[in-house]
């Protein structure tokens, strides 16, 4: 599983000009499933987003979690990251899991992150989706597990 993460100051995502998803300060995450993907790697990913440690303390050191400070988690799907772009000008996407299994391995995700967050925001798996967001810093981070 890929996540590239964002510290944000506010994120939403829109489908069809409607607002699906929508957080303020705290962390937007593209994700991204690949077909090696199990219920443990899932589980780790959860528990990296949530106390990866993003956020300035009292010092302006980035040592601080989501959890911690109480922000916000929006998870968009994006099997785009997911995309062998080693060799040739067009991006191969072997190396994504097949839609069905995307669907599923993100949808535990949301579960998992859910049970241990109480703000808690998702894109549409599968739609056309615009991503607004203000980083903050920019502050971006890559994730795998």
């Amino acid at each position: 599983m890929i996540a590239l993460i964002q510290r944000v100051k506010n994120a939403r995502v829109e489908v069809n000009a409607e607002v699906v998803g929508a957080i303020d300060a705290g962390l937007l995450a593209l994700v991204a499933v690949q077909p090696h993907d199990t219920p443990e790697s899932i589980a780790r990913m959860a528990q990296r987003l949530l106390a990866y440690r993003v956020f300035s303390d009292s010092e302006g050191k980035m040592n601080l979690s989501v959890q911690a400070v109480n922000g916000g988690v929006l998870l968009v799907s994006q099997f785009t990251l997911a995309a062998d772009t080693r060799s040739g000008l067009r991006p191969s996407f072997t190396t994504a899991a097949k839609p069905e299994q995307g669907l599923a391995g993100f949808n535990a995700l949301v579960d998992a992150v859910r049970q241990q967050h109480p703000v808690v925001a998702t894109g549409q798996f599968g739609a056309d989706m615009q991503v607004h967001l203000c980083n903050d810093g920019p502050v971006t981070f890559w994730l795998e597990t």
